[in-house]
Order: C-alpha cells, then structure tokens, then sequence
C-alpha cells in the first residue's frame, strides 16, 4: 500500500520518509517545494518504493491530477499531511500566506480523499493552536482555544474541517500538536536564523526580545517516533487529537543563543532586544502537557537541551560551520 506525504520535502517529511520506506510502505512524496527541496531526498531516489512529484496541494486540480497519477502505482491507505506555511511572521504579514499554505491544502486535500476513497489521514498541527494561556499548562482538552497568530488560527480551523471529514467520511483521523522540533535539514526555526546571522557578521548576534522566552524542543527523530507510535494504535479514537512534546519545561532563548555562539563563532557579542516576544504571534512561554502521549509508552530519547545542542551542530555541519 501507498503512503503520501504532503509537503514531504521538508524538514520533517524528509525524515519519515526512512521510517515509512524501512516498515514496507511505498512513500509518494508531493510537494511544491517552496521551502522543501527534492536534494533533502535525494537519498532514497534509488528506491523501488519511492517517488515524489511536484504538486501545488493549494489547487483542487493539482491535487487532483497528482492523486491520480499516485493512484496508478497502487492503492493509496494513507495521507500524512504535513503540507503548511512555517514561517509565522510572513503570515502575520501576509494572512494569504497561511490561508493559502495551511488552510487551503487541508481543505482541497480532504476534497480529493473524498473522491479517491483515502479515509486515514495524519496531521502536523501545532501548538500555537492554544494561543497564549499563561501559566495554564496545555493538555488536549484545555480550551478556548484562542490562537494568536494566523498561522496557529489556520491549523486550528484545519482541525475542524478534518474533524467535520471523519463525520463524513473519514474512517480514521490523526491530528499531532507539534512542539518547537529541531534538527535537519533545517528550513527555519530559531536555530536556522541565529546560525545564518553569525555566518553573515561573526561578530555579533541579534537577538529579538530580552531572551526570556522559554519553550520545549523535541528533535526531530523524536517527533516521529512518537507519530509512528500514535499511528500504529489499533485501539485510538477515530479522531485522536495528541500533544507531541518533551517531558520537561524547555531552554530559553538566552541560554539558546549563548549556545549556538559557542559552537559557530565564540567571539561573537549577543545583543538582545526588548520585551519577551520575538514577533507578533509568538507565545513568549508555555507548559505542554504530553501526559496522553506518555501513557501510550513513549518517551523522547532527548530532553529540550540536549535536542538544541544536537541540533545546532547538525545544522552548522549543514551549512558549512
């Protein structure tokens, strides 16, 4: 049977993809690498059980025509819908960026399963669908939900419709609230900026906000051993929606650039900003509760620092540092 990853060639798609080819799936990779490259996969290019295509998940008829040419290698048992704008303050900027990149594609792709009669589907949310709760630790059933970004309002309204899908016609529905993930191959994320900015002027690092911004981290071969974990249950709901995170309280921003300067340029001089947010739409500080996730028996391998520290080496080897 057939797996596809929408907006597999990306930062975490790039990283199923081995987990999905090594369990006997034949993974279909369609994206329109705006921020994912097909060099990311380049390595599993030799592979009978796999293919990848560019497809703009945005349009009905690119989907649709892309669903149909998956279909003529077999059945299709499976979506893991990864496709989604990353960047959260070109959304702030430009809202399209996220109707389009993260809405749009979850409403035109549960079209299309419709038609092709694909009733699994699994889904990167985030948790910037909570918005900012203060010292309310977030746990699955905590609510208003009540997002402050556009791009949290986007994955929380594609939550809906895949829920309003498994009234319908969806058999099965997998929804992951995706922590702050790091690793390789970076595509963005505050590891990313800070190590591009030192390569640009070693001499400095700008940092936005006071540094007091304190979040968890889960690398990415974590996230998806947890994602592999949730999906193979037998017993879930038919709508499981789960927190996917570490099991501590995280680093902050400080503490993180205080690192990435002692691995890339340790001469360098950190200059913070004002305030505890980094951009309009960022959650300065929260507690994830992944006590549902845990209670399936999974726990990640490494806590928020020891993820940073892998991380930011793996992601200056990327780029040359």
């Amino acid at each position: 049977m057939i797996s596809i990853i929408l907006g597999g060639a990306g930062f975490v798609g790039t990283n199923l993809i081995g987990r999905l080819i090594q369990e006997g799936q034949t993974v279909v990779v369609l994206d329109n690498f705006s921020r994912g490259q097909k060099e990311y996969s380049s390595r599993f290019i030799k592979s009978n059980n796999f293919h990848i295509f560019e497809c703009e998940a945005s349009s009905f008829d690119n989907l649709h025509n892309s669903f149909s040419l998956v279909a003529k290698l077999g059945g299709i048992d499976e979506v893991w819908h990864l496709a989604a704008n990353s960047d959260i303050p070109a959304g702030v900027n430009d809202p399209c960026v996220d109707f389009k990149d993260t809405f749009l594609t979850t409403f035109e792709l549960l079209r299309v399963m419709k038609i092709f009669e694909i009733k699994k589907v699994h889904f990167a949310s985030s948790s910037a669908i909570y918005g900012n709760l203060g010292d309310i630790t977030l746990h699955e059933s905590v609510g208003p939900l009540l997002p402050i970004s556009n791009y949290g309002a986007m994955k929380l309204a594609s939550e809906g419709l895949i829920s309003a899908a498994a009234e319908s016609f969806l058999n099965k529905a997998n929804i992951f609230r995706f922590p702050n993930v790091v690793g390789v191959p970076a595509t963005h994320g505050v590891l990313l900026d800070f190590i591009m900015k030192l390569k640009k002027n070693p001499s400095r690092l700008d940092v936005l906000g006071d540094g007091t911004q304190q979040k968890a981290y889960l690398h990415v071969s974590d996230l998806v051993d947890a994602m592999l974990v949730v999906s193979k249950r037998a017993d879930a709901a038919k709508v499981e929606v789960i927190n996917i995170g570490p099991v501590d309280e995280g680093v902050t921003v400080d503490w993180i650039s205080r690192q990435v300067v002692k691995r890339v340029s340790p001469d360098a001089k950190i200059l913070f900003g004002t305030g505890n947010r980094g951009w309009v739409g960022d959650v300065p500080k929260f507690t994830y509760s992944t006590e549902k996730l845990q209670s399936y028996g999974w726990k990640p391998e490494l806590n928020s620092a020891d993820a940073i520290k892998c991380a930011i080496d793996e992601i200056a080897l990327q780029f040359g540092k």
